[in-house]
């Protein structure tokens, strides 16, 4: 069973292991320690079998306007329920802080659908574009996707 719960301090080597992990094989942007360390509110771990088995974070664009990055879930955990759970979690948290459209740019297009994300213009977030674009090697070949969450109206 997987639990998702807030990030601790002593969690940063954890969390730092399992970003690189993908940061090398070009799946995520790399987060320093220092990085992940000043912004831990913002993250959530999933632990399952007594260890850290993924983890995620958000990133505030605006007061209403949200992106989930870094999210990773360990190899040997992937198809476990921990992704869409991180997922979830960080859409919860987002909503309760006053978001009112969470984002994320991603190859795993079918995983974000299955939770309620749609498709949209990458060009729709220009904020992400000039925060964290300008630094990625593959920012002019990229070959993510913008997907989007609205939240409904009758939620607010």
């Amino acid at each position: 069973m997987v639990r998702i719960r807030p990030a601790r301090p002593e969690d940063i080597p954890a969390l730092f292991g399992l970003v690189d992990a993908y940061a090398r094989r070009g799946l995520l942007l790399p987060r320093s320690e220092e990085e992940i360390a000043a912004t831990l509110s913002d993250w959530v771990v999933a632990e399952a079998e007594g260890r850290m088995v993924g983890c995620g974070s958000l990133v505030w664009m605006s007061p209403t306007l949200v992106e989930i990055r870094s999210l990773a879930v360990a190899e040997d955990y992937q198809g476990n329920g921990a992704g869409g759970a991180i997922v979830q979690a960080l859409v919860r948290r987002a909503r309760a802080a006053g978001a009112r459209v969470v984002f994320a740019l991603t190859r795993a297009v079918p995983f974000f659908e299955r939770l309620g994300f749609a498709v949209t213009e990458r060009e729709r977030f220009p904020e992400k574009v000039w925060r964290d674009c300008v630094r990625c090697p593959l920012r002019e070949r990229c070959d993510e996707v913008a997907v989007v969450y609205a939240f409904p109206e009758d939620e607010a």
